[in-house]
């Protein structure tokens, strides 16, 4: 009988030059354009909400960029984007590796709430006004933004709306319903997981 080989496999070696974390992900990768967009946004609004004494906050466009990121996917639970920012290399990534906990993104989302809106507004129009997303497909749900396959297309139940005021209008309902899930998900007992301790190895051992 022939003995099989298999490839040496050591989830704990370390290696002489790591790799960027960037380098696992793909140049048209979504993720790359939440970054992008971000990056050139005008955040001055936000920066008038901080006091200059205490600790240093997060700063504003990295969370910007996980919470928006984290809108695309159909993710509103502080405690899911916490987890995410430990687990996922897209958030990883955007994040710099920082990992703010899910009270801190509770906290940030509320005090910057109407700025928050502001820039996904922003973000929105400039997406639409470069191609990256179509209004022009039916929507399902009425409270998702659903991502297809021709990536992060937002869509609506009934008609579609080129006005850019009238689209305007549709984003801040699209945040009511994304503020009401959200509401629900906190509320909600499902949410409530058991925390993984070192020692429940012990005990399956």
């Amino acid at each position: 009988m022939t003995k099989i080989h298999f490839r040496p496999y050591n989830p704990n070696q370390t290696v002489l030059f790591p790799q960027r974390i960037d380098e696992d992900i793909a140049e048209n990768d979504p993720v790359r354009m939440v970054d992008a967009l971000v990056k050139g946004l005008n955040l001055e609004s936000f920066r008038k909400l901080y006091k200059e004494c205490g600790r240093s906050p997060y700063h504003p466009k990295m969370m910007l960029k996980v919470i928006l990121y984290a809108y695309m996917n159909n993710i509103y639970s502080c405690r899911k984007i916490e987890k995410l920012l430990h687990r996922d290399i897209h958030y990883i990534w955007l994040a710099g590796y920082e990992k703010p906990d899910f009270i801190t993104i509770n906290r940030f989302r509320n005090r910057v709430k109407k700025e928050i809106n502001e820039v996904f507004t922003q973000t929105v129009l400039l997406l639409s006004s470069k191609g990256f997303i179509s209004l022009n497909v039916e929507y399902i749900d009425g409270t998702k933004i659903e991502s297809k396959a021709n990536k992060y297309t937002f869509v609506w139940r009934k008609t579609v709306e080129r006005n850019r005021e009238r689209l305007m209008k549709k984003i801040h309902i699209l945040l009511g319903q994304i503020d009401n899930v959200i509401a629900q998900e906190n509320s909600s007992e499902s949410n409530e997981e058991i925390e993984f301790t070192p020692a429940m190895l012990t005990e399956m051992a």
